[in-house]
């Protein structure tokens, strides 16, 4: 019996004794390595063959070259080889005269077309009496260069400072005509064509053409008496000119110019008086004769009809 109780009492003993007792810490486990993802085999038949996996680690290694390791998964880029190259097909465009453009087109056409051109002028070359003009011609242009035209005037005129001062020194009216109306029949020429530039901003296209024409006019004897009746002769008129056109638009214009009517005038006879020459048709039949050059300038704006033109020539 006593045995019994003192052998629970050891193992009662040893019991707590195990119990008692900590098991020693565990020490953290590592973490893995990291490990390099194998690249993906490309599919058969795929594109993406050659393509390059970029790895920072690759910088460092030496480049590849003769007798140097080569890493298999690299490509090596070598500089295109003259002949190597290849360029898409050159795409070939039809061209045309309207695209080579060499000389700036005219912007203004005449070729059949008619002008009417109003006009006024004034005598430059008569000293003693100045003569007035308001007239028109009508233009019709068989070429851009040439043209023909009919044209009319009417004058009106008045005496100058010099007729009064021979009038009062040598106490004697100067023999004067005055003209009233002319005719004519013209040819232009156009052999000059330009352009110039305005405070280089804009551009004035001009033109200078040269004219000539044969014509009929009237001029009348001015009387140094005014009790003796005066008469009218008929003058055939050929003239000729030189004038400049600027263009304003695709059917104005402004032209100034110069012209020269050549006649042979007849004038009061310089011994008439109560006794000799006193009626009109007797004066008339002495007159004395004189060749005249009428020099006149002259400045208008014309109107062109039809008002708009269409090229029909390549630029």
């Amino acid at each position: 019996m006593f045995i019994v109780a003192l052998a629970a009492m050891a193992g009662s003993a040893l019991a707590q004794s195990k119990g008692g007792r900590k098991p020693p810490a565990k020490a953290p486990a590592k973490a893995p390595a990291p490990t390099k993802a194998p690249a993906p085999a490309p599919a058969k038949g795929s594109d993406d063959a050659g393509e390059i996996e970029m790895n920072p680690d690759d910088a460092k290694k030496p480049a590849a070259g003769s007798g140097s390791d080569v890493n298999p998964d690299e490509i090596e880029i070598e500089p295109d080889k003259p002949g190597d190259l290849k360029t898409a097909p050159i795409k070939k465009t039809p061209l045309s005269w309207q695209d080579i453009v060499v000389v700036v087109r005219k912007p203004f056409l005449k070729s059949r077309r008619t002008e009417l051109l109003p006009f006024v002028g004034t005598t430059m070359n008569d000293n003693m009496i100045r003569h007035y003009t308001i007239g028109g011609e009508l233009a019709y242009y068989l070429t851009d260069v040439l043209a023909v035209g009919v044209e009319g005037m009417y004058y009106v005129h008045s005496f100058q400072e010099p007729f009064d001062l021979v009038a009062r020194q040598a106490r004697r009216l100067p023999t004067v005509n005055q003209y009233n109306w002319s005719a004519a029949l013209d040819f232009h020429y156009v052999p000059v064509y330009g352009k110039f530039a305005i405070l280089d901003h804009s551009l004035v296209t001009w033109e200078s053409f040269f004219t000539a024409g044969i014509g009929a006019g009237q001029s009348q004897v001015i009387p140094r008496d005014t009790k003796f009746d005066s008469f009218t002769n008929l003058l055939i008129m050929p003239n000729v000119g030189a004038s400049m056109r600027f263009f304003i638009s695709r059917w104005l214009t402004v032209s100034v110019g110069i012209r020269d009517y050549i006649f042979f005038d007849h004038f009061e006879p310089l011994n008439r008086s109560d006794t000799m020459f006193k009626g009109a048709d007797d004066a008339k039949a002495h007159a004395d004769g004189s060749l005249i050059n009428n020099v006149m300038f002259q400045i208008g704006v014309s109107f062109w009809i039809p008002r708009s033109f269409e090229y029909t020539t390549f630029r």
